[in-house]
């Protein structure tokens, strides 16, 4: 394929499976892996694209972490890279958070991942695959990453906005999963489920309606927008959606709701209201 679109169609994928530029990764459990994946595709198992350390298990893992786990996936700078997960795409999402990063813009994202792979009739197999190792060198690009540094002081800013993509529930603080329930003044809440069609194997809603929608809750293309949920999994969702709506200025906040939520020096709001 001359040029690769930064939402993949199977049909697609699947006529270009023999080109050597390629690099599939598989971002779903190992088990899921196992069961039957995309020819050629490589497994990265979610776990990996977290930094693991509590509270805040989902900010971003130690350069020497990355640098091993794209040394092993093969990766440089010549390989077009096609994610996709069994979700729906937030482990996907995350992924090319991660590789906007490390400066890799060379990606796509499998409009609806395995579910439609295998809904559709695309050919699955077991054999598990390994990359050819490369030296991959890791030079952090901080601009896609937010801080809570990058927040607190933008709080009341007419041009930032933050998407919280967590759970109704979680937003209002009615469900609490840090030491704290609730969500970061000024924050809006669209929770990333809203942004899947099962009726269409777990591809993303229509984008134009998606626009409408964000343009209605204050999340407009005009703003620097930061998205976040508990440990930034169900947010690489909603960077995704936004990577391909054109926005040209997001962050995802690592630290999410875990961090925020686990400290008591972060401001805390409760109830519907932002």
């Amino acid at each position: 394929m001359s040029t690769w679109p930064l939402l993949l169609e199977a049909e697609q994928l699947a006529a270009a499976l023999d080109d050597p530029q390629l690099l599939i990764v598989d971002c779903c459990s190992a088990d899921s892996y196992a069961r039957g994946h995309i020819p050629g595709a490589i497994h990265l198992s979610p776990a990996a694209l977290q930094g693991g350390v509590k509270p805040a298990v989902g900010r971003l893992p130690a350069v020497a972490a990355l640098q091993q786990l794209f040394s092993q996936l093969g990766l440089s700078a010549d390989k077009q890279v096609v994610v996709y997960d069994d979700e729906g795409g937030g482990w996907a999402g995350r992924l090319i958070w991660i590789l906007d990063v490390l400066g890799h813009s060379n990606y796509s994202y499998l409009d609806g991942g395995l579910i439609a792979w295998a809904n559709e009739g695309h050919p699955l197999e077991q054999r598990a695959n390994v990359a050819e190792p490369v030296d991959f060198k890791v030079n952090i690009n901080a601009e896609p990453i937010a801080e809570i540094e990058d927040i607190l002081p933008r709080l009341n800013d007419a041009d930032f906005a933050i998407w919280d993509a967590r759970t109704p529930e979680e937003y209002t603080g009615s469900k609490v999963l840090a030491q704290r329930g609730g969500h970061i003044p000024g924050a809006i809440n669209l929770d990333w489920v809203k942004l899947k069609d099962g009726a269409r194997n777990q591809r993303l809603v229509d984008l134009e309606q998606l626009q409408q929608t964000l343009d209605q809750l204050g999340l407009s293309r005009d703003k620097l927008i930061v998205t976040h949920c508990q440990t930034h999994h169900r947010s690489g969702l909603s960077y995704l959606a936004m990577k391909l709506l054109g926005y040209p200025r997001i962050k995802g906040y690592h630290g999410s709701w875990s961090e925020w939520g686990n400290r008591d020096d972060t401001p805390v709001r409760t109830g519907d209201a932002p």
